[in-house]
């Protein structure tokens, strides 16, 4: 359970304080940051600050849905607060790019079953952010330490009012900006898992069109395929999530007090970021989808294509024979007179006769290029 206090452009982290000690300054806004077990055990304690800070408490069915491990990415509201639950993409152990691929190429688990998806929760109230993640969440604190160094930063000198001052490296102006922030932040980790991912399935494409191997990893192939389509649905959820926030976040009062409308303007712009990283993802999950489907394809066109040339040659070869096998038929019969057969010379002659032939039957093949191999 961590807190943070966020005003005038600099962070705070309450480190020393409990839930009963929090309380709002004059224009800043807390960050509550808990892990699903704790929320669950301190509900009724995390409900108490709610009322104390912003009188007002969750409803219960949000409470079920910040609990709810399997629940997809979705957009809810009410007319005190919004609730986000957004499905984070990250590998579940964290390990490096580099030990996945290599132990995928000796055969091992592919990098596509290493992807964890986990719910993280946000509750968005007018000045305070209640964020409920997955135990051990690396992201949350990555971001954490991101943030409390821009704070640090931004410490020492004056705030200015300036949309370009208040980018992505600045401290986020509300707890709306400050989730958009965490959100977007989710999905670039995903992003930086596409080398990873396009590696692993060129890695299957080579082994797919080499002709010198036997490609037998189906098994991994197909659950790679099925992971792929489960990131697709995953996307999809997201993405519906931020395209309903983004409907809401129009509706909100010109005349709101505590949001003017720069900064409404901002959390617009910053959205459709959020929302424009999703579909990036989405596009690179459907292309590398494309990508193991059409080498599959290409793979038995290929073996298809290999088999003809096959049966093409072998063909061709019990075509130059058959005139041979019956020459050979003819002087096998038991008559007791047969042309040349009991010439001193004729075994050479029927020799001569049948390679005249083969040779023939060879050139006229290679001219109608049935005994080529086509270029690669």
């Amino acid at each position: 359970m961590r807190f943070f206090d966020l005003h005038s452009g600099s962070v705070a982290e309450l480190s020393s304080k409990t839930l009963a000690d929090l309380h709002l300054t004059e224009r800043g806004y807390l960050w509550l940051s808990v892990s699903r077990a704790e929320f669950e055990q301190q509900q009724a304690e995390l409900q108490s600050t709610l009322q104390r800070l912003c009188a007002l408490q969750l409803v219960d069915l949000h409470v079920s849905d910040l609990l709810n491990v399997q629940l997809p990415s979705r957009y809810d509201y009410t007319s005190q607060y919004d609730l986000l639950v957004f499905r984070r993409l990250a590998t579940a152990n964290g390990q490096s790019s580099t030990t996945d691929a290599g132990t995928a190429h000796r055969g091992g688990l592919p990098i596509l079953r290493h992807i964890d998806t986990s719910p993280v929760g946000f509750v968005v109230f007018d000045r305070v952010l209640l964020s409920v993640h997955p135990e051990d969440c690396a992201l949350r604190d990555s971001y954490a330490q991101r943030l409390l160094t821009a704070g640090s930063a931004g410490g020492s000198v004056a705030v200015s009012t300036d949309l370009r001052s208040t980018g992505a490296r600045g401290v986020p102006t509300s707890p709306a900006d400050l989730m958009l922030r965490i959100v977007n932040h989710m999905v670039d980790g995903f992003l930086a898992l596409r080398r990873e991912l396009s590696h692993q399935l060129d890695h299957w494409q080579a082994e797919l069109l080499n002709p010198k191997t036997r490609f037998a990893n189906w098994s991994t192939l197909l659950a790679a395929r099925q992971s792929l389509h489960q990131l697709d649905e995953l996307c999809e959820d997201q993405r519906s999530a931020i395209q309903d926030w983004i409907e809401a976040l129009k509706g909100w009062p010109d005349n709101d007090a505590l949001t003017s409308q720069h900064e409404r303007d901002l959390l617009q712009v910053r959205s459709r970021d959020v929302l424009e990283h999703i579909e990036r993802v989405v596009h690179h999950v459907r292309q590398l989808e494309q990508s193991a489907e059409t080498a599959v394809q290409i793979h038995f066109n290929a073996q298809s294509h290999r088999t003809n040339e096959i049966m093409r040659t072998l063909t061709a070869l019990t075509a130059v024979f058959l005139p041979l096998n019956l020459i050979a038929g003819i002087f096998g019969m038991n008559f007791e007179s047969i042309p040349l057969l009991h010439r001193a010379n004729g075994f050479w002659l029927a020799m001569t006769a049948m390679a005249l032939i083969a040779l023939a039957l060879v050139l006229f093949f290679w001219r109608k290029r049935y005994l080529v191999r086509s270029g690669r």
